[in-house]
């Protein structure tokens, strides 16, 4: 592991977790320099509505790529009961908005909804979505160019998944 992996740590939600469990390269999970973390929410989404990738998310909790976290502490739980109650987020977006608030974490979201409730709630909390992953990746010289942009054609040609982006050179 990365000596810096513990520096940031990440609650992710359901979304972005998705999109590496799919083409199954968690391995690039494993080895960004943060700390990646889901909450059991997450973990019940992956179970209910993508049981495919059910054994590739049981393989990175077991190997430490992922570590599942629960919500926690009044001001989590507080946040996490106004998110759910709203009815416009579902309970992992929710749990990992309220996880990311209350503990001072980064959060992995793609949703732009959730982004945009998220922000109203902690102006300044560090959101990443797929994209921002994928090119903090290559900078860290985990994949290549050519390689993450076959990533993300792979996203968009098989799993409905597609980035505003012709080429991940735009953004380096």
């Amino acid at each position: 592991m990365n000596s810096e992996h513990q520096d940031v740590v990440v609650i992710t939600d359901t979304s972005v977790l998705v999109n590496f469990l799919c083409i199954d390269r968690m391995d690039l999970i494993a080895r960004h320099s943060h700390r990646f973390l889901i909450t059991e929410h997450v973990k019940e989404e992956i179970t209910d509505h993508y049981p495919e990738q059910q054994a590739r998310l049981n393989a990175a909790l077991a190997d430490g790529t992922l570590e599942v976290v629960t919500v926690s502490g009044n001001a989590a739980l507080d946040l996490f009961r106004t998110l759910s109650e709203t009815g416009r987020l579902g309970a992992g977006e929710s749990a990992a908005i309220a996880c990311a608030i209350a503990n001072n974490y980064a959060i992995a979201i793609d949703d732009r909804a959730a982004v945009a409730q998220a922000r109203q709630l902690k102006s300044d909390l560090v959101v990443l979505g797929t994209q921002e992953i994928m090119v903090h990746l290559i900078r860290l010289g985990v994949i290549d160019l050519t390689e993450a942009d076959g990533v993300k054609d792979t996203w968009a040609e098989h799993h409905r998944f597609r980035l505003a982006i012709g080429s991940f050179a735009e953004l380096l």
